[in-house]
């Protein structure tokens, strides 16, 4: 796997279609067909067309509905250059080589339309209404990340690592992590710390972390699409 996030100073993965315009947009020269994020498009050149995508399985379809998550894509097709940002974000480009990335919702913006991709669970989410689910991709071929800030990358197989649930941007694939809490009973009775709940991570592999807390999880039975889950069934047969 090769990223920018791992070569401080490098923008671009060399020789690729996919490039930064600058530190937070994404410049995409289409041919092959491209999946990006709905509402991720601030502009574009040439002859391209944007349709909504499907979710592409009945194994697919079947979580969204199971799990109230939502990946709302688009197809971009055609000839011609995209350009693609959300509120600002750094971006940066991850070069899958056969292997795989794990990345939440709100901070996925692109990929290569070759590339596969599913909804995984993590575990111990019982205390969340509808869970926490978030996206796999893996292959051969790019993805473009966003996050709010300059992000670190923490080794995860010297020790325990956690991380907030919305400061996590993603991680290794095969890395397992677990929702844990950090705060007692005590503290839960006095107010609470701000600090309810985090990722757990430990195993060979690494995770990403940007320098806040991003959007807020979604409430139970909220409608409408957003990046970070439900409002799934809008357009979801289109």
């Amino acid at each position: 796997m090769r990223s920018a996030l791992f070569e401080e100073g490098n923008l671009e993965v060399s020789g690729g279609r996919f490039s930064l315009q600058n530190p937070q947009m994404l410049r995409v020269a289409l041919g092959e067909d491209v999946l990006a994020v709905k509402g991720s498009m601030v502009a574009y050149q040439g002859a391209v067309t944007f349709a909504h995508e499907k979710s592409g399985s009945m194994g697919r379809l079947l979580k969204k509905v199971l799990t109230n998550e939502d990946l709302p894509l688009m197809r971009c097709q055609g000839q011609g250059e995209v350009f693609f940002a959300h509120e600002a974000g750094h971006v940066y480009l991850v070069e899958l080589d056969g292997d795989g990335l794990t990345i939440n919702g709100h901070s996925l913006l692109a990929f290569d339309a070759a590339l596969d991709w599913d909804i995984k669970r993590v575990q111990g989410v019982g205390m969340f209404s509808g869970g926490l689910f978030n996206t796999v991709i893996s292959g051969r071929g790019v993805v473009a990340v966003s996050a709010i800030g300059a992000p670190v990358v923490l080794d995860t197989s010297q020790q325990p690592t956690y991380v907030d649930i919305q400061s996590a941007v993603g991680w290794s694939s095969h890395l397992q992590p677990q929702v844990v809490s950090s705060m007692n009973m005590r503290s839960m009775l006095r107010g609470g710390t701000g600090e309810a709940f985090q990722y757990a991570f430990h195993g060979p592999g690494f995770v990403v972390v940007q320098p806040s807390e991003g959007p807020s999880l979604p409430s139970a039975g909220a409608g409408g699409s957003n990046r970070s889950g439900g409002g799934f069934l809008e357009n979801l047969f289109e």
